[in-house]
């Protein structure tokens, strides 16, 4: 299917032709075009869609269990996380990252290596 953010697009205010752009919101990125002319910016409605899709399940709480598996305690992870979190990346190892964070918090990192989690940690101070 075409994209129509694939063709030219003027500008509904002042018929400019509008550029393409990225906006970074909250770590998400929202494909737009913008009218350099009088600053109008229209965003690509699939990804305001997936974005608003992301903010309801960021504020939404999940309770979960935990099991004994073996030597090992289980967390399940809700489902719709787990689609939302493939549809955006495509394609999602099975291995993740799990950190220890602080007291209370634990955290899990899909496709992201513990070589990348320990830089970042060591860049912000922390041991």
């Amino acid at each position: 299917m075409a994209d129509i953010f694939d063709n030219k697009i003027l500008c509904g205010k002042c018929n400019a032709e509008m550029q393409k752009a990225n906006i970074s919101k909250n770590g998400f990125i929202l494909r737009a075009v913008i009218c350099e002319r009088c600053n109008e910016k229209v965003l690509h409605p699939a990804d305001v869609e997936n974005y608003n899709k992301y903010i309801n399940l960021k504020n939404k709480e999940f309770s979960v269990k935990m099991r004994l598996v073996g030597n090992s305690y289980a967390v399940s992870i809700p489902k719709e996380i787990v689609l939302f979190m493939n549809e955006q990346k495509k394609i999602m190892d099975e291995m993740v990252s799990l950190c220890f964070e602080e007291m209370g918090k634990l955290s899990l990192n899909f496709g992201e290596n513990l070589t990348e989690i320990a830089r970042r940690k060591n860049h912000r101070g922390e041991n």
